[in-house]
């Protein structure tokens, strides 16, 4: 059975380099396919694949090179779970909005512990919305004009998918107002998010119940799954805080993006350099079938 080792880089140099120190280690090697710059796809057989992931991190080293093993059967997903904060956009939505309320210091040093996995996701939550108690109702939408920022290669990554197939959710532990905007903004299908009470015209400081948490992200990729007949191995989950977990670790390809050490640790691929068109590269994307987009 095949095994694909997928090399992606910014530099191209690290690149040569990593996969000079590579290929001697590798024992059957049946192809090598350049997918686009600095992205280098390559089929092993008669090796297992956790073999291949240590000799690939030996290789790679301190080099700003993202590597995904994996069987080569199936890697191209037919359902995409996506975090939002900190993974699609650039920033986590509830701290911006905090500092349109003063209080962002405090909530950051929360989200951080949350985002770790040293608190519990859904009292955190309600803790730091509760801060927003009196924050004009129009805030959303400025922190939304000024602050949120699609991540490089967000669009592409997203609408490639859709383009051959695939279907996109974007799933959060933040907030609909910023689901449903970053969704079409970015190509999703179909997007879920938490809900920030109001009286009309300001914050109650209150979330909607039940939270979207941990546990919903993965009961999203199991419906979603059961509802595409396909299995949650066809599933790619992306994410880069503990409540991504349990989903990243039940989808077939799991990939940790820019992500805390205890996702990191246990996601089955991690994106630390390139942007999010490296997981394009992972499931064997050509540059060439890329959404016309990126090559606009």
């Amino acid at each position: 059975m095949l095994a694909a080792v997928t090399l992606v880089s910014p530099d191209s140099a690290a690149l040569d380099a990593v996969w000079a120190a590579l290929r001697p280690r590798l024992a059957s090697v049946k192809s090598v396919d350049p997918l686009g710059p600095g992205a280098l796809d390559v089929m092993v057989d008669r090796q297992e694949r956790h073999v291949l992931s240590q000799l690939a991190q030996e290789a790679v080293a301190d080099r700003p090179v993202d590597i995904c093993v994996q069987r080569a059967e199936g890697r191209r997903k037919k359902l995409l779970i996506a975090d939002m904060d900190s993974t699609i956009i650039s920033c986590e939505c509830l701290d911006e909005l905090a500092d349109y309320a003063g209080v962002k210091a405090e909530i950051v040093a929360v989200t951080e512990r949350a985002m770790r996995g040293e608190l519990a996701f859904e009292p955190a939550l309600r803790e730091r919305v509760a801060r927003l108690k009196g924050l004009p109702v129009r805030t959303l939408q400025q922190c939304y004009d000024e602050r949120v920022r699609l991540n490089p290669g967000a669009e592409v990554f997203v609408q490639t998918m859709t383009k051959h197939g695939a279907k996109a959710l974007l799933v959060s532990g933040g907030f609909g107002f910023f689901t449903e905007r970053v969704a079409r903004a970015a190509g999703f299908t179909e997007h879920r998010g938490n809900s920030l009470l109001d009286d009309g015209e300001r914050l109650l400081g209150l979330v909607g119940e039940p939270i979207l948490g941990r546990e919903a992200k993965l009961a999203a990729l199991e419906s979603e799954a059961e509802a595409l007949g396909v299995s949650p191995q066809d599933a790619l989950a992306i994410g880069d805080g503990a409540n991504d977990l349990a989903m990243i670790t039940a989808a077939g390809l799991g990939v940790a993006y820019r992500a805390k050490p205890v996702v990191a640790a246990e996601a089955s691929a991690r994106v630390d350099h390139g942007d999010l068109t490296t997981v394009l590269y992972f499931q064997g994307y050509r540059q060439a079938e890329f959404a016309a987009i990126y090559r606009s």
